[in-house]
């Protein structure tokens, strides 16, 4: 099975699954693709990012150093509020703050409403408490 990104003449963009490329142009041919957003039965391959695997054979040093770059770069570029993160997330994104960049610890609970109330969030992928730090 392929997959392709599909466009109709509105440019609304979908996915297909055809047996081959084959089968999309007899398919295409006889007409019976369709949007499936306005019903428009004119329809082209969309431009399609390639499917890149990605390397298997990267070490857990280059890992590693990755993650310490990025450690470096919040560092440097945000400001750490620790465990009032929440708090803090809020005021910036209400405009009660600053608007700046922060990271700091918050539990499942909080973060989830951080969610909740539409505030972007992420996990980084390293610890961020201070006293571990020392």
């Amino acid at each position: 099975m392929i997959v392709f990104d599909l466009a109709c003449s509105r440019d609304h963009v979908f996915e297909a699954w055809f047996g081959s490329t084959d089968d999309f142009e007899a398919q295409s041919a006889r007409g019976l693709l369709a949007c499936p957003t306005c019903d428009d039965a004119e329809i082209r391959k969309a431009v399609m990012s390639p499917a890149v695997p990605a390397k298997g054979n990267r070490s857990a040093a280059d890992k590693r150093l990755a993650i310490a770059k990025l450690r470096a770069d919040v560092a440097a570029n945000a400001d750490y509020v620790g465990d009032d993160f929440a708090n803090q997330a809020r005021a910036v994104h209400f405009g009660e703050s600053a608007r700046r960049a922060i990271y700091g610890e918050a539990s499942l609970a909080d973060a989830a409403a951080l969610v909740e109330d539409g505030i972007d969030i992420a996990p980084l992928p390293f610890s961020t408490r201070r006293a571990r730090d020392n």
